[in-house]
């Protein structure tokens, strides 16, 4: 559990998951607009290099 937690917060810390704390649990999900843009980073990174 501990090193599930660790990757949680890094992906959160990142921008990657957004959460919400409702009672004692811990919601994540997924930040649609960032991973929309770091993919858009990476296609255009890819673009330069090919």
């Amino acid at each position: 559990r501990t090193t599930v937690s660790h990757h949680l917060k890094v992906l959160r810390e990142a921008g990657v998951l957004r959460s919400e704390k409702i009672g004692k649990e811990v919601w994540f999900w997924l930040d649609k607009d960032h991973l929309i843009d770091a993919l858009g980073a990476v296609r255009d990174y890819l673009k330069e290099k090919a």
